[in-house]
């Protein structure tokens, strides 16, 4: 309603306004009338306007509170009857839960007791097996700890092995003879060689390579384990000392080259001997420590004649060799191959004289039936003609009534004797 009386006003004013806009301008006085009129209708609408909209308010405020006094009995019924349903679910609910509360008490004591025995007979089974590995972890551990101990006695009485020169050079001459048995022949080298004359220094092993006229070539392999220096050097490494290192160093390398110049002075004799001759050393590590060294192993060879080998580069070596006495062998046997082909050479020209003989004798052979068959030849013609003469002695008259005869008669005989003839002559020819 408010609405409608606002649009009536607003229509009133506006049509106040669109009639003072047509009044002509010389109408001074009664546009003045008129604005007068238009405010006092406009006062009166507003009267209106406000009269109604008290009247709405007044209204509306009365509807208002009756609408709130009959919202509100609906919602403390609303209220009363939720609270009465709340409260019968709650007691469902409290009888749900009390049941299901006592009902997992239930299984849940079950659970539990089903568990402590699971638990119990876990846990004793677990401990037996884990008391048991202990036990047996202990057993090994103590048995290791002997193995450790002897392991300890051992390297101890390898350590006083080591210490001692004479039975370190007998522990290298074992490894250097089992490489050799190992890889080479047993004809193919021989053990405590004395190579010089008037000289009772034995080399560990020679190899043997035949030479000409049946003669025997040396090469002298001697094992040699200076392991004072090489301790010493090591030991320096450790303690990380490079003074105490280099000394020991070059220490070692003079070893070497007095264990080299020793092997050149007792072992090599050329041409009993090859001119170079080989050192083993029994450990890599003292090898490679020979290899390290610059220079070294070149001034064994140059100076000395002497190559060092270790476990592993002597192998190679032997390999090698290995070659070159197949290659000997192949030479033998061609040499061999060769006598025998010169043997069968001479044997083979005999041969050919026997084989002439033969020719000459069945040539004579030959010679000797020709004339015989020549001479049976002329045999047979004269005996022929004799048989062919009609008054040959013991020759058959044939009579009158005898017809022809066959078997033993003249004519059977008279014709015989051209085929044995003619037999006679295809048997020479």
């Amino acid at each position: 309603m408010f609405i409608i009386l606002m649009i009536i006003a607003i229509a009133i004013c506006g049509l106040q306004v669109i009639i003072l806009w047509r009044l002509p301008s010389g109408n001074g006085g009664r546009f003045g009338a008129a604005l007068a009129a238009l405010e006092k209708g406009q006062e009166r609408a507003e009267l209106l306007v406000r009269e109604e909209m008290n009247r709405n308010r007044d209204g509306t405020r009365k509807e208002l509170e009756a609408l709130r006094a009959a919202l509100s009995g609906q919602v403390i019924s609303l209220t009363q009857m939720n609270e009465q349903k709340l409260e019968r679910v709650r007691d469902v609910v409290d009888l749900g839960l009390k049941s299901l509360q006592e009902d997992n008490s239930r299984k849940l004591e079950l659970m539990r007791q089903t568990v402590d025995e699971k638990l119990h007979t876990t846990l004793e089974k677990r401990l037996a097996e884990s008391f048991r590995s202990v036990g047996e972890q202990l057993e090994k551990v103590h048995k290791g700890l002997g193995e450790m101990q002897n392991l300890a006695v051992g390297v101890g009485d390898l350590k006083r092995v080591l210490s001692n020169v004479k039975t370190r050079g007998i522990l290298g001459e074992v490894q250097l003879g089992n490489l050799l048995e190992n890889i080479l022949a047993s004809d193919q080298y021989e053990r405590n060689v004395m190579l010089k004359p008037n000289s009772r220094d034995a080399v560990d092993f020679a190899l043997k390579f035949p030479a000409k006229d049946g003669q025997v070539l040396w090469l002298p392999v001697d094992a040699k384990f200076p392991t004072e220096d090489y301790v010493r050097m090591q030991e320096a490494q450790e303690l990380g000392d490079p003074v105490a290192v280099e000394e020991a160093a070059k220490a070692l390398e003079r070893q070497i080259k007095v264990e080299a110049k020793t092997i050149r002075d007792k072992y090599i004799d050329p041409p009993r001997t090859t001119d170079f001759g080989i050192m083993f050393l029994p450990t890599e590590g003292l090898y490679a420590e020979v290899l390290r060294r610059p220079g070294l192993f070149e001034s064994l060879q140059y100076d000395y004649r002497i190559t060092a080998v270790g476990p592993t580069t002597i192998c190679a070596f032997l390999n090698s060799l290995q070659m070159v006495f197949r290659n000997i062998a192949i030479g033998k046997r061609a040499d061999e191959v060769v006598q025998l082909l010169r043997t069968i050479k001479g044997e083979f020209g005999k041969f050919e004289e026997i084989l002439q003989r033969v020719h000459d004798k069945i040539q004579e052979a030959g010679n000797i039936v020709d004339d015989a068959a020549s001479k049976t030849r002329n045999i047979t013609k004269k005996l022929q003609k004799v048989e062919l003469l009609p008054g040959a002695p013991d020759s058959p008259q044939p009579t009158a009534d005898s017809g022809p005869q066959t078997g033993d008669g003249a004519i059977g005989t008279a014709g015989s004797g051209p085929k044995r003839v003619d037999a006679g002559r295809e048997d020479g020819g």
